[in-house]
């Protein structure tokens, strides 16, 4: 299940609205790379990550990451984002960063639920 949100993201370098698909069956939180570089530097990772794609037996390596700040209604929320050459949505929230907080889909509305006691 996703939701695609637009939200504010800040990095050390820019702010930038980005559209984050929130997709409950990705693990990890990734940025495409174009829109990474803008907002921040990439951290180079000591030991890259090998990760499987949605095609069977097909698997990427990840090298690089940012940490950008990102807002909804005002309530900041932050996470580590892997750096994904070629990825087709400017930002993806994976299962991780909703759990870390608590971020929950609501399809009826369209739209996500962030508990302010948890990122405050």
């Amino acid at each position: 299940m996703v939701l695609r949100i637009p939200l504010l993201f800040e990095g050390s370098k820019a702010s930038k609205n980005l559209y984050a698909l929130f997709d409950s069956g990705a693990t990890y939180s990734c940025i495409n790379e174009d829109r990474g570089e803008e907002l921040e530097q990439f951290t180079t990772l000591h030991t890259p990550m090998r990760l499987a794609t949605a095609s069977e037996h097909v698997f990427m390596e990840i090298t690089q990451r940012v940490t950008p700040d990102f807002y909804k209604d005002d309530i900041r929320l932050s996470d580590e984002f892997l750096v994904v050459p070629n990825l087709s949505e400017e930002v993806v929230i994976g299962a991780t960063t909703m759990q870390k907080w608590r971020i929950k889909l609501d399809f009826e509305h369209d739209t996500i639920i962030i508990d302010p006691k948890v990122a405050n």
